[in-house]
């Protein structure tokens, strides 16, 4: 038999290792038997895609646009009829399009989205029907509706659309918190207007942070335009996520595509069918990232929190006692890994809640209640001039030169003490320090004039990295100056 002799053929060490693993699975692949050990753990893609692949669907939406064109006097006009010329703006047919100043229909753009639910909810991304005046759904069974947008959330790029009609098949929606890394996943959607294609992949990453609000799934599922809004789906045919954006440098797929998680998407969605908007908490705070080597300066042990950079004036975090330069290491019983995870604990959190913060200052933890606010637009920033008549002081380990700030600046500012730098140069400049930036704080000691600054520094060990901390405009953040160098 063919089978027989493929395994005669291996070499003899082979023959030996392929009898230790049993005869059952060696006579099996001798006479061709199918080998359904092999084949369990592969993915059914068919059987998923006739399972899910009603529930998705093709939408299409159009705006409203004011037709132009040149104004014609009736001699000109004369002239195109004299001589059989169309005018512009005509048919082939000989109807007049529309004429300058009429509104026409076009065509906007084209996306996926997916049923939530039997009496006609759609979920898909917000970008896909930001700014349309009208949304088309089409179904698996080419029947098209007119569909009502119920709410769209930009930050976290959420959208609810509804039609009219019932009976319709709705997904069932997966645990996120289940999903591993390296896992299958299927996606279909319209990409580039074709409809119902389906791509699939693996998770490459969890809780990838590229905006505001949420943690995205990463995988190498093949995503383009058109698919935006569609189901990223699991093995036993659960929606775990919504295909929303990709990493491209060429604008199509490059092997890296970005879906938001379905808990995310649903909790959104609930309070866009309940009110058609989204109410997230705020305690008026600007964060970064919290770097290796600002952590080790500042005492804080490991990169973890996020930095207050700023407190927004009258505020809650202001009035809960926040300063720039805080590192927020918990909140409401929740640690903050990364900068990223206090946006949307706090966001996450009832308007009018009293959250507990846990922040490190200054080289120790201090406790602060905080009752959180609605979210808000963001307030205006301001820039520090120099004072023509503030005497300079000069850190020269540093390269620094500073002077004191005016009592009106410090009133502007709501600052008690700091510096503005006038010069910086050297180690400082190499650090990032600029002049006109407000120095508040130097090796976790607070700044309260020039004097008492160019004191401090002249008591550092030169040999050793030493911590500002730098307010710019509105923007406080800790800048490691290495008087040695590097």
């Amino acid at each position: 038999m063919p089978g027989s002799l493929i395994v005669l053929s291996l070499p003899t060490a082979w023959r030996r290792a392929l009898a230790q693993l049993g005869a059952g699975l060696v006579v099996g692949l001798a006479v061709g038997l199918p080998a359904t050990a092999q084949v369990r753990e592969l993915p059914d893609f068919p059987d998923l895609v006739e399972r899910v692949g009603p529930a998705v669907v093709n939408i299409r939406t159009t705006e409203r646009v004011r037709a132009v064109g040149p104004e014609m006097d009736e001699e000109l006009q004369e002239f195109f009829k004299r001589f059989g010329i169309p005018m512009p703006g005509q048919r082939p047919d000989g109807r007049r399009g529309p004429r300058p100043g009429d509104e026409e229909q076009r065509q906007r753009g084209v996306g996926s989205g997916f049923i939530l639910s039997s009496d006609g909810y759609v979920l898909t991304n917000a970008h896909v029907v930001e700014g349309s005046d009208e949304v088309f759904v089409t179904l698996t069974d080419k029947r098209e509706f007119k569909a009502r947008i119920v709410g769209a959330d930009k930050r976290t790029d959420v959208a609810v659309v509804k039609i009219d009609t019932t009976g319709l098949p709705a997904v069932k929606i997966g645990d996120v918190n289940r999903l591993r890394v390296g896992e299958w996943v299927m996606a279909i959607g319209s990409p580039f207007g074709l409809d119902n294609t389906v791509t699939a992949g693996i998770v490459s990453a969890k809780g990838r942070d590229t905006g505001d609000f949420l943690p995205f799934i990463q995988t190498d599922v093949a995503i383009n335009p058109g698919n935006s809004g569609g189901p990223l789906i699991n093995m036993r045919g659960e929606v775990v996520g919504i295909n929303s954006q990709i990493y491209s440098r060429s604008g199509g797929f490059m092997g890296i595509s970005f879906a938001i998680p379905i808990d995310e998407a649903t909790r959104v969605a609930d309070q866009l069918r309940t009110s058609g908007r989204v109410i997230r908490g705020r305690i008026g705070v600007q964060i970064d990232q919290v770097t290796k080597e600002v952590a080790e300066s500042i005492g804080l042990g490991k990169p973890a929190g996020a930095l207050v950079r700023s407190v927004e004036p009258g505020g809650p975090a202001e009035k809960a006692g926040f300063e720039p330069g805080d590192i927020i290491t918990r909140f409401d019983g929740k640690t903050i890994e990364k900068a990223g995870d206090l946006p949307r604990i706090v966001g996450g959190t009832k308007p009018g809640t009293k959250a507990s913060a846990q922040v490190f200052r200054r080289g120790s933890s201090r406790e602060l209640s905080v009752t959180v606010a609605e979210f808000e637009a963001d307030k205006s920033r301001r820039v520090v001039e120099r004072d023509p008549k503030a005497a300079p002081a000069i850190a020269g380990i540093f390269g620094l030169t500073v002077s004191d700030l005016t009592e009106a600046q410090k009133r502007d500012l709501k600052l008690k003490g700091g510096v503005r730098v006038d010069a910086a140069e050297g180690p400082a400049a190499r650090a990032g320090v600029r002049e006109g930036d407000v120095i508040l704080a130097i090796d976790n000691t607070e700044v309260t004039s020039a004097k008492q600054f160019e004191g401090v520094a002249a008591k550092l060990d030169k040999a050793r990295a030493v911590s500002v901390l730098v307010r710019r405009n509105e923007w406080v953040n800790y800048l490691v100056i290495w008087p040695g160098g590097r």
